[in-house]
């Protein structure tokens, strides 16, 4: 069981293929039957199961560890085919989930933590209720890249900072600057490498730019991390060259007023699953309003196309 432990704790984090679960029932177990078996010395006129300690054992350290309780209490009772045993698998659980939240969090919290894991709770903090969006991002630089931007301009960014996300900005009519879209550093790293789309002139690129690439060369590789701007070598030549960023973007990136609840915001990363978001100011102008009504496709017969519902032929909102 010392075996069991060590290599427990060596491998728990590594890129192998060993969970914690058979382990945490193996050293809950040798320590529970310890300590039955200590209770069957002491009380030598006593009749007591170890392996009941042992069961006991081993559902105390998974729910002290991992912060299991229903569902390891449903697992502990298949396992035994005992319902009498299911008070003490329930009073055992909720003993050392209580003990190790007064301690510290989960070990998979734990571990998420320590390798930098933006991991969200289900539910956001009291505080932000009180806050908006933009007191989330007051204290934070945004760093945008122009439509056209040079190619040395770009190594730059990517080399000063580690966002994974640059807004694309263009020169409106009036001079301001208007946000077009969002591009993934990822992104940026596989046209720096291709070198297929620099151009000499610093205009927008024509249309037809997407066939040198294929949808895989944007794909991140599932057994590497990625690129590195480190990997990527470029001439004084190339550095002096332009991209133009527009056919590579997300046109259509999710974007938040900058008066919206931060709890809304925390909501929206939960059941999305978002990356990034844009705060912007609080639009003055209404384009239209979309319900549920509006999402509802119908098949054409005739043609074999998908159409939206006419709003006419239902009821009024």
């Amino acid at each position: 069981q010392v075996m069991f432990y060590s290599l427990a704790v060596v491998t728990f984090g590594t890129a192998v293929p060993a969970g914690q679960f058979v382990p945490g029932i193996m050293i809950g177990s040798t320590y529970g039957r310890l300590v039955g078996m200590s209770v069957v010395k002491f009380y030598k006129k006593l009749n007591v199961d170890e392996g009941t300690y042992a069961l006991l054992g081993a559902a105390s350290f998974l729910g002290g560890s991992m912060r299991m309780t229903v569902s390891l209490c449903v697992i502990m009772v298949e396992i035994t085919n005992n319902l009498q045993l299911l008070p003490l698998i329930m009073l055992v659980l909720l003993i050392s989930k209580a003990v190790g939240d007064f301690f510290n969090e989960g070990l998979y919290e734990e571990q998420a933590r320590l390798k930098g894991i933006p991991l969200l709770d289900s539910r956001p903090k009291q505080v932000m209720r009180n806050m908006n969006a933009k007191d989330a991002c007051k204290n934070q630089k945004v760093v945008c890249l122009p439509r056209v931007s040079r190619v040395v301009d770009i190594v730059s960014v990517l080399q000063s900072n580690k966002h994974n996300g640059f807004p694309i900005v263009e020169r409106g009519q009036n001079g301001e600057s208007l946000v077009i879209g969002l591009i993934l550093r990822s992104h940026l790293l596989v046209l720096l490498q291709s070198k297929v789309d620099f151009q000499n002139t610093p205009f927008p690129c024509g249309p037809g730019i997407l066939n040198r690439h294929n949808f895989s060369d944007f794909v991140k590789p599932a057994s590497s991390k990625g690129k590195s701007i480190d990997d990527i070598h470029l001439t004084d030549e190339e550095l002096g060259l332009y991209l133009d960023l527009a056919p590579f973007l997300n046109p259509s990136p999710y974007i938040v007023p900058e008066d919206m609840s931060l709890a809304k915001v925390y909501n929206l990363f939960r059941q999305l699953g978002l990356r990034h978001i844009f705060v912007v100011p609080r639009p003055s102008r209404v384009v239209g309003l979309i319900t549920r009504k509006d999402l509802l496709l119908e098949e054409d017969g005739n043609t074999a196309t998908t159409e939206l519902q006419s709003t006419s032929s239902l009821p009024e909102r």
